[in-house]
């Protein structure tokens, strides 16, 4: 923690919403806002698998269940609210590195800094923008998208300081095992400097390396839940940090709340545990908690939000 206000998000319900009816993810999004959250985060897939055709498949989406971009999104909820946003994760090994800098650093500009800038919290930058990046799961979704999908660790860790380096340097000289840049820049490159970076991982050792050593933040797999488990990855990602000559302090945490299972009243009661964790950032995902979209989410959302007020001393 850095002294800093903790951040209150929530969660798009992705799989629930009608893309068919913009409008409604649009005064869903507001009514957060009026609520009093800050951050919107955003699932992203390309692609989803046609499950009915793969009797072994594993995977958690198909092909049925709608996404919208999240980039696309940003840009439009931007201009229609001062909330920032973070992806919740982008699958970044399955895209063109040059391409994600481009178009980040465009959201960038055009989000501008706006009422619901990061604040200087632990892995925010000055911007409404935080990439939240992954290597992901579904390879029908990578075969797709003509990337290997055995080499997406390996490219994760080159694209984040190439990313960096293109937001930040007018001209970038760069050659390794996935890409290559020619002396070449973007422009405009973002006004709020380098984006943050979070990555999202479960608690495999190497994965927890990864996150102390190049993130800003760290997006725990909701399968770590709030107890011990993921108080000893945390300790795992902060000792990373230090190895690697950093502050600790400067790592954020993504808390997440989720609804599925309990009641709104007991989700409110888990925002402490994250505060007791070090959290910088906690969204709440009412995701596949039976609610009819978008009504039943928005209420419970304010119903967590009065409670938010009252743990901080606001109301």
């Amino acid at each position: 923690m850095t002294g800093q206000p903790v951040r209150l998000g929530a969660v798009l319900p992705q799989a629930e919403i009608r893309p068919s009816d913009p409008a409604a993810v649009v005064a869903f999004t507001q009514g957060l806002e009026a609520a009093g959250y800050v951050d919107l985060l955003v699932f992203e897939h390309v692609l989803g698998a046609d499950s009915a055709s793969r009797p072994d498949w594993t995977g958690y989406y198909d092909h049925t269940v709608p996404f919208l971009e999240p980039l696309v999104l940003f840009a439009h909820l931007g201009a229609l609210t001062s909330l920032s946003f973070m992806t919740d994760v982008l699958v970044l090994p399955q895209r063109q590195t040059a391409l994600v800098a481009k178009q980040t650093a465009t959201l960038d500009v055009l989000l501008g800094a706006g009422a619901g800038t990061g604040g200087g919290s632990a892995g925010s930058g000055g911007g409404r923008l935080r990439l939240g990046v992954g290597i992901g799961w579904n390879e029908v979704e990578y075969d797709a998208l003509g990337v290997a999908f055995r080499s997406r660790a390996r490219r994760l860790e080159e694209q984040i300081p190439l990313l960096r380096a293109l937001w930040t340097q007018p001209v970038v000289a760069h050659k390794g095992a996935f890409d290559t840049i020619d002396r070449a820049g973007i422009e405009p490159r973002p006004p709020s400097g380098a984006i943050p970076i979070w990555v999202g991982c479960g608690d495999a050792p190497a994965a927890l390396e990864r996150v102390g050593r190049l993130a800003d933040g760290w997006i725990p797999h909701p399968a770590l839940g709030d107890g011990e488990r993921l108080a000893a990855a945390w300790a795992l990602v902060r000792s990373a940090a230090r190895d690697a000559g950093r502050d600790p302090g400067t790592v954020g945490l993504q808390g997440h709340v989720v609804l599925r299972g309990g009641t709104p009243a007991q989700a409110a009661g888990r925002l402490g545990r994250w505060l007791e964790l070090g959290a910088s950032h906690i969204a709440v995902n009412t995701l596949e908690a039976g609610l009819a979209w978008p009504q039943a989410h928005a209420d419970v959302h304010a119903e967590i939000a009065d409670h938010w007020k009252t743990l901080n001393g606001s109301a």
